[in-house]
């Protein structure tokens, strides 16, 4: 009888390891494939890209698994479709309405400076309504300006430019004001020719926004400081001042369209809060773009980032 029962034992003792070593190798399987399925969707959601995810798998459970991911990142597929459809069509529909409201506002604009020149008229209050008519056409071109490079209607022709003389005539352009307002101009651009890949026109309408940004906030810092700077692939272009600069909490809406710091809405500075935002639109739209750190009464710096031209 003994040698039976030792028998049975022994029997059991194996299968008990069989089954439990079996069991570990299925979990340590599975661990394996959720980890798998864990680094694929990580990388799909940061690289925001369409891919599913995939693993081959005899686990009924992990197949299942996968089948309900695979429905979500579909059904995020069709949202970001669907909000980027809806995108265009706003910015679209901005785009017309700015343009259709522009032909009127010129019509205004026309026959309030008829009247101004009409004899017996109240020319003073002829005056501030034809003033703030043209503000308000300015404010429109703006926006019509925005709305087109948003929506992808803005040709923008690219080609080699030397950025260094692009920078060297946006600053001699405002001289005479720096000069005016006793301004220290510091300019770093080095006497070699460095190549961008970008439009001209954009450029130098970014610059003269970014140039007029610090005449018009940073004036108390009296410094306009220019420095052009270039790696392997990608032309840098600093514009500093050291004045009153931008709050921590303000830095992340500085781009935002029509948000303005409380000092700007003073009649005396000017600005409609969409200068910057043009501007930042425009780098984008060229492969680059821009960027702002600032320490305020210390150095507040807008950074322009361009692809260089290296063929």
């Amino acid at each position: 009888m003994t040698m039976p029962i030792l028998y049975i034992l022994v029997v059991l003792t194996l299968l008990f390891a069989v089954f439990f070593t079996a069991e570990y190798f299925r979990y340590k399987n599975q661990t394996k494939n959720i980890a798998e399925l864990t680094r694929q969707l990580d990388r799909i959601l940061t690289e925001d890209t369409d891919e599913k995810v995939m693993s081959f798998t005899g686990s009924a459970e992990i197949a299942d698994l996968i089948c309900q991911m695979n429905r979500l990142l579909e059904d995020r597929q069709k949202v970001k479709a669907d909000y980027k459809k809806a995108e265009i069509a706003s910015k679209k529909m901005l785009s017309n309405v700015s343009h259709d409201i522009k032909t009127p506002l010129t019509v205004i604009l026309g026959y309030l400076e008829i009247m101004s020149n009409q004899p017996g008229e109240n020319k003073t209050a002829l005056k501030k309504i034809q003033r703030k008519a043209t503000q308000l056409m300015e404010l429109i071109n703006e926006f019509f300006t925005l709305s087109k490079i948003e929506a992808g209607d803005t040709d923008l022709t690219m080609s080699k430019l030397s950025i260094n003389e692009i920078l060297r005539q946006n600053v001699v352009d405002f001289y005479n004001i720096l000069t005016a307002k006793d301004f220290d101009v510091e300019i770093d651009i080095p006497e070699k020719d460095v190549f961008v890949y970008g439009n001209e026109d954009a450029i130098s309408r970014i610059l003269f926004n970014l140039i007029t940004n610090v005449i018009r906030y940073g004036s108390d810092g009296s410094y306009l400081g220019v420095r052009l700077r270039e790696e392997e692939s990608t032309v840098f272009i600093n514009v500093t001042d050291k004045g009153k600069g931008i709050a921590k909490e303000n830095l992340s809406h500085v781009f935002d369209r029509l948000y303005t710091l409380d000092d700007s809405r003073n009649k005396n500075m000017g600005g409609n809060g969409l200068g910057l935002t043009i501007a930042k639109a425009l780098a984008v739209r060229m492969g680059g773009n821009l960027s702002l750190q600032s320490i305020p009464y210390e150095k507040t710096t807008f950074t322009l980032q361009l692809n260089k031209f290296n063929y």
